[in-house]
């Protein structure tokens, strides 16, 4: 197998092989998806990582209803990709900037229920990493673990996608 592409939105790329698509706060959250990628890529170089994250997005550039539909789009593209053969990671990273206009992670908030119940009727497989001080962790770690006991629940990014690599391997056995 070939080594993996990485990439982010806006970008469409045709792959084969598990995806690893990496959910999780963006405004407002510390850069953990270059982590995430740099941890990933140690384990197996040959797994795609697909990042909401915009890497060429200066931090200046209004961000139009134009493309925020184009975001929403991609996003759900690569989520259902990765639920079809991968593996999608929800790292709910602490608060590291509080913007006043909008709830931290509010997003990312409601595509984990969302994913939660999808991976309850589907093969989806969801890994689910929370940092200690993201706020209101121990009801999501309590529903997660009532409704979903087969998702791993991690403590560190690390640990994350070591359980996301895992996943993986052995559903490729």
């Amino acid at each position: 197998m070939s080594k993996g592409l990485i990439f982010d939105a806006p970008q469409v790329v045709k792959i084969s092989g598990p995806l690893i698509f990496l959910a999780g706060p963006i405004q407002g959250a510390p850069l953990w998806h270059n982590e995430a990628i740099s941890i990933i890529r140690k384990l197996d170089k040959r797994i795609h990582i697909a990042s909401p994250r915009r890497r060429k997005l200066k931090r200046s550039t209004e961000f139009t209803d134009k493309m925020r539909n184009k975001q929403v789009d991609w996003e759900t593209r690569y989520l259902n990709r990765a639920a079809e053969n991968g593996v999608i990671i929800f790292w709910l990273a602490k608060e590291h900037r509080h913007i006043r206009t909008r709830a931290y992670a509010q997003t990312s908030r409601f595509e984990l229920g969302e994913w939660k119940e999808r991976s309850r009727w589907t093969k989806a497989k969801l890994v689910v990493g929370i940092q200690e001080g993201f706020t209101n962790a121990r009801y999501i770690r309590r529903r997660l673990a009532q409704e979903c006991p087969d998702i791993p629940i991690m403590d560190t990014l690390e640990a994350t996608c070591n359980a996301a690599i895992r996943l993986i391997r052995e559903s490729s056995r």
